[in-house]
């Protein structure tokens, strides 16, 4: 691919990478709230009254899962997952901000961290197929095909100049 550049002589996919980087950062925030705010809250409770109040049946095999899982989740619990998050909000908004303004190491740093990600996502399409996981799967090997390549054609470039 080659480099495509906006009016503006900024390379138009290095901002679709950043501008997903940080969408990704948004929902990962938005989900470690979610987490803290059901510090010292009875889950199970939480999520029987809302399959009831979806109209699930509470002794459906999807709820009485959730419910076997919900079990395991204590405030300790919680909060490590939330700070996962938080951290992995800030790696992402540390790429999208990076990409944006075309940093070299941001280009390094998406593409390394985007395929240690890669074997976890085949292992999750081994275990079961969805569109979704699909469609990550898909988006982030573009990403990181779309990065390996303009790292190449990058130094490829700066060798010719030097």
């Amino acid at each position: 691919m080659p480099l495509v550049r906006n009016p503006k002589g900024r390379n138009r996919w290095l901002e679709l990478i950043a501008t997903y980087k940080l969408l990704q950062s948004l929902l990962l925030v938005s989900v470690g709230v979610g987490a803290l705010r059901l510090l010292h809250k009875d889950i199970a409770d939480l999520l029987t009254n809302l399959a009831l109040g979806l109209r699930f049946d509470p002794e459906g095999r999807l709820v009485s899962f959730l419910l076997d899982k919900a079990a395991y989740l204590d405030d300790q619990k919680l909060r490590q997952i939330s700070m996962f998050l938080f951290s992995y909000a800030a790696v992402s908004i540390l790429e999208g901000i990076g990409l944006m303004y075309e940093k070299v190491w941001a280009e390094y740093l998406t593409a390394i961290i985007t395929a240690s990600f890669l074997p976890l996502e085949i292992i999750e399409l081994v275990h079961r197929i969805t569109w979704f996981r699909v469609g990550l799967f898909v988006v982030n090997l573009a990403v990181l095909a779309y990065l390996v390549i303009h790292l190449i054609r990058r130094r490829l470039v700066s060798g010719l100049l030097a």
